[in-house]
């Protein structure tokens, strides 16, 4: 068996040939009963004539064939530490991860440690930003918390800001979690000291698709996203830039159709979630709660008349008594409005009279009144 996952670790890493290539390789092998080990003890020739490769291609499988004995060295000291390897046909591999990446981008090969189990179970992804604000961080916690309470498990890429909240409420809830390394298994030693227990414990389990002695890389932080989407039965969006990691798995899962759902930002917010909802993301508040625009519209319309009802008959109270700017309405009423807003109402209202200068400022009708029924000011 050891000496197969030479050949599996031979294809999965050679350079520049594309996932779908090395996956029709497998699925032609499968059919005809044949093995890996079959397939690198044949000639170039054959793999171009009867696996569809061309002579680069070919060629690059040559010289992945040449470092057989190394990868067997490779697996044998990965074995004796405590990590799975974990092909594509083997019962072991992610079921979740296969349907969602498909034949094209499901990789070939999983490196792991900890409880295997949890790749079986229905799981959601929370992402978002490295440098998110508040309220994302706390949408995060409010996901992963109703996530553990269902026994589904929380997928983390392991950055900081909204990976790292995810992981982190995921076991503060008593959840599970899948860490998603953007680096080979083997690099990860600090982060294998850190969450020990909760390995031993079968809460957490580690998992990476890239070489096992690869560091850390940008390219492979981009490369890790698709899987972190794929092991998701649900994504969620805690907060986006226009660009970057979060917003290419986010481009990336739509285009192949998957559903994800976009916390809807508060006005002051500066972010790209409101595009990638306007994009196809499934707009949900910061409960995780599908959002029906038109019935929040209606409700929300329904509250400002109340409000404005009420803070009608106190401006115009107040406007009775004297002159005022927006600014002093605002502060005496104690009201949450912006000057601007204010203004705008004020010049509306029929019994309001507005006193040019700077700052504009009001006053009601009644007060303006002059002996021959003329108004001093103008509206």
């Amino acid at each position: 068996m050891e000496q197969n996952l030479a050949y599996w670790m031979a294809l999965a890493h050679a350079p520049r040939l594309k996932n779908k290539n090395k996956n029709e390789i497998i699925v032609k092998l499968f059919e005809e009963g044949k093995t890996l080990v079959d397939f690198f003890h044949l000639e170039p020739k054959e793999w171009m004539m009867n696996y569809n490769l061309s002579e680069k291609e070919a060629n690059i499988l040559k010289d992945a064939g040449q470092s057989l004995s190394n990868y067997s060295f490779l697996v044998e000291d990965l074995i004796n530490q405590g990590y799975k390897i974990i092909p594509i046909t083997s019962k072991e591999y992610s079921p979740t991860l296969k349907k969602n990446l498909g034949r094209s981008y499901a990789p070939p090969l999983l490196y792991t440690k900890g409880n295997l189990q949890i790749l079986k179970e229905k799981s959601i992804a929370i992402v978002g930003s490295r440098k998110a604000n508040n309220n994302a961080l706390k949408f995060t916690d409010t996901i992963a918390k109703k996530a553990s309470k269902n026994f589904e498990v929380v997928v983390s890429g392991f950055a900081k800001g909204v990976d790292k909240q995810a992981l982190d409420s995921a076991l503060k809830y008593k959840g599970q979690s899948i860490i998603v390394l953007p680096q080979g298994i083997t690099t990860f030693s600090s982060g294998f000291k850190k969450y020990f227990k909760q390995i031993v414990d079968g809460n957490v389990l580690v998992l990476s698709t890239f070489f096992p002695k690869a560091p850390w890389s940008i390219q492979l932080a981009m490369g890790r996203n698709p899987i972190i989407y794929g092991l998701a039965s649900e994504i969620y969006v805690a907060e986006s830039s226009e660009k970057g990691g979060t917003w290419s798995g986010v481009m990336d899962g739509l285009k192949k159709g998957r559903t994800i759902f976009v916390r809807q930002p508060q006005p002051q917010e500066k972010n790209a979630n409101k595009l990638l909802i306007e994009k196809g993301g499934e707009a949900v508040n910061q409960e995780g709660n599908a959002i029906n625009f038109a019935r929040e519209e209606v409700e929300q319309n329904k509250v400002d008349e109340i409000e404005d009802s009420s803070t009608e008959e106190k401006i115009i109270n107040l406007l009775k008594k004297g002159e005022y700017n927006s600014k002093e309405i605002i502060s005496r009423m104690g009201i949450d409005w912006t000057t601007r807003k204010m203004t705008s109402h004020l010049k509306k209202q029929e019994n309001i009279i507005t006193i040019t200068g700077k700052p504009l400022k009001f006053t009601h009708k009644s007060n303006l009144n002059t002996p021959g029924g003329q108004t001093k000011m103008f509206s």
